[in-house]
Formats: structure tokens, C-alpha cells, sequence
């Protein structure tokens, strides 16, 4: 069961962190998303600074299509909410400009995902 969605900005805290700001700004702005903030170092599987946009997925093909017009450069990783977090982040994910290697290693296989911003991702 896919209970909705993450969008992982990927960012430079030295050199483009005002570019994710904005986009989360922006995407705040115009669509039903929750912010979980930005991170300015690794979290969980991902190696370097990002922002995460947490949504429901009756918001995917508007913030997907909102974010492959409007990411300004940076990355984006995209994946779904299961139960199997090792398979939202390899198998299930979509990537948006150049993938980013993330540590798999740090996830677990079973989890509950919730619609909530995580310390841990």
C-alpha cells in the first residue's frame, strides 16, 4: 500500500541552498504539501544536503509535473511511502536530473511510512 510520497531536493548548502529554499517556498505555495525541511548534511540514505516535500498521492502528477519544469538545476529524487523502504528508494524511485548513490544500507526493509516529516530521512 503506497500511503503517499517524498521528493528529496538535493542541494549544495554553499552554493545553491537558496535554490531549494525558493522551490520549497514555491511548491508550499501551490499544492497540499508538507515541508520536512531542509538539511544542510547526510540524513539516513542520503549522502548529501537535501529539503523533502512529503505528499499525498493524489498530489503526484501535479508536484512531479510542478517540479520537472521548476527544479532549477538541482536533483530530485521522488518515492513512494511502503512498507519496504529499501524498495521506495531503489526499486520504486524516480529520479529527476542525475541520481544521487544513495546508502541503502542505512534503510530497513520493514517500516510503517507516514505522511509526516521524518528525522530519520
Amino acid at each position: 500500500m503506497n500511503r503517499g510520497y517524498h521528493a528529496h531536493i538535493y542541494y549544495d548548502p554553499q552554493k545553491t541552498r537558496p535554490i531549494a529554499e525558493r522551490l520549497c517556498t514555491d511548491i508550499a505555495s501551490k499544492f497540499e504539501v508538507q515541508l520536512g525541511g531542509l538539511r544542510d548534511g547526510p540524513v539516513g540514505p542520503h549522502p548529501v544536503a537535501n529539503a523533502q516535500v512529503i505528499f499525498k498521492p493524489d498530489q503526484f502528477q501535479p508536484v512531479i509535473e510542478w517540479l520537472m519544469m521548476n527544479r532549477d538545476g538541482l536533483d530530485v529524487l521522488i518515492h513512494p511511502l511502503t512498507e519496504d523502504s529499501v524498495d521506495d528508494h531503489s526499486v520504486y524511485a524516480m529520479w529527476l536530473g542525475s541520481p544521487v548513490p544513495l546508502k541503502l544500507d542505512a534503510l530497513r526493509r520493514n517500516y510503517r511510512a507516514e505522511l509526516l516529516p521524518s528525522a530519520r530521512e
